[in-house]
């Protein structure tokens, strides 16, 4: 955190049955990017599931009030009282953000490069509350809360599953938080990691690929994310699926929880909130714990987030550890302090693991820069910035970043 079926049609299945040519024209000026032709060959089919990963979506605060329904712009934190003032800091950078913009904006250039791809399931990090219910929680500095009528922002982007074990999803307290659950369910996007109970915040997200099998999605956080521990669900109290420590005590309670619903063919993914905001290494338990969670739950991906900026990857007996993702959406542009880290830049990733063994074929990164609270393709001298901090933190780990065509980063290990 910075401080200072009938459900919808899906946009990709909109973008199907449809030309794209309207679409664009639909939208504001740069608000939507034409695909490119890809030269590369596909390797979705019957062998094969590619999945979309990203680290925190925070659609809340500075965000929340750009969009078609802004909540009360009123905030508690020490330095500051109106969420509007993120607002005029990104404005003060970059220059005049449209209000109120369409759902489309914030994803900018990511949603043509989505339907492109094509992933079969796409997952993110949803680092906000849902919610014009609650009081601020005691003591915690900074809440994130995005009106629940700007839903749409997150199923324009043809969301499947927002992970909810983090350290933000009760700011608002355990009113906000059944208001973010009701608001969520309501609108057909399923949530996992957080819940009414310990087992329901336990029990994965689940989605059946026709002829496929099916991808389970876990998630946890941690204490290290600043989770703070009265927020841990229980057998009668609401709240997140949290770890208290990465002991191997907490291994084989994943393994546990894994076994109880895993069925044969299944891919399992694994989403932690773990770690701080700032830094490149990786603590060791970091790397303990998501080997232990290969060899131990035979989990197919680590997906870890938290930083607030893309950190080293791993590739362990074929399965992708992704210890941090960094943001993807934030009301962060103008802040200062942490230059060195470019929190500007994002990444979407596009995880294609091997249907029968779950073993990582391919992994690409697109990276983005966030302008006027925008998701935009960045210039090469940005993408190749990226590429060598990737590579510098993951050859440590066994693994190297190259760019390939149009400025995209793909992993290389083995």
């Amino acid at each position: 955190m910075i401080g200072l079926w009938h459900r919808p049609m899906k946009r990709r299945d909109f973008i199907k049955y449809s030309t794209l040519a309207p679409l664009a024209a639909a939208f504001p000026s740069g608000a939507f990017t034409m695909p490119t032709p890809s030269t590369q060959p596909t390797l979705q089919g019957t062998d094969a599931v590619t999945l979309f990963i990203a680290g925190d979506v925070m659609t809340g605060r500075g965000i929340d009030q750009i969009l078609p329904h802004p909540g009360s712009p009123r905030i508690f934190e020490p330095y500051c009282r109106s969420a509007r003032d993120y607002v005029r800091l990104a404005e003060r950078t970059n220059g005049p953000i449209p209000r109120p913009v369409d759902f489309a904006y914030i994803w900018g250039d990511a949603l043509a490069l989505l339907d492109e791809a094509a992933p079969d399931v796409r997952i993110i990090n949803l680092e906000t509350a849902v919610t014009r219910r609650g009081e601020p929680w005691p003591r915690k500095g900074i809440q994130y809360r995005m009106h629940p009528d700007n839903i749409p922002c997150l199923s324009t982007a043809a969301i499947d599953c927002c992970v909810l074990a983090n350290n933000h999803v009760l700011d608002w307290g355990y009113a906000g938080f059944e208001e973010t659950l009701t608001s969520l369910s309501r609108s057909g996007l399923t949530s996992v990691g957080a819940g009414p109970d310990k087992t329901a915040a336990q029990t994965p997200a689940v989605y059946d690929l026709p002829g496929r099998g099916r991808v389970l999605v876990f998630a946890w956080g941690l204490p290290s994310s600043g989770i703070p521990a009265a927020w841990a669900a229980t057998a009668r109290k609401p709240g997140v699926n949290l770890l208290p420590d990465l002991a191997e005590s907490a291994i084989r309670d994943v393994t546990e929880a894994v076994a109880a619903h895993r069925q044969a063919g299944d891919l399992v993914v694994v989403s932690l909130h773990w770690g701080g905001n700032w830094g490149y290494p990786i603590p060791d338990e970091h790397r303990r714990f998501a080997q232990g969670l290969i060899d131990a739950a035979a989990v197919d991906l680590v997906h870890g987030h938290s930083s607030h900026h893309p950190l080293g990857i791993e590739v362990y007996r074929g399965k992708p550890v992704i210890y941090g993702c960094g943001d993807l959406i934030d009301d962060y542009e103008g802040i200062t302090g942490h230059e060195e880290f470019r929190i500007d830049l994002a990444l979407l990733y596009l995880v294609t693991l091997e249907r029968d063994t779950g073993d990582l074929r391919q992994l690409e990164m697109i990276p983005m820069q966030r302008r006027k609270f925008r998701l935009n393709r960045t210039v090469r001298n940005d993408s190749d910035w990226m590429r060598k901090v990737l590579d510098r933190e993951s050859r440590p780990l066994g693994a190297r970043v190259e760019r390939v065509e149009n400025d995209t980063l793909q992993l290389r290990w083995g």
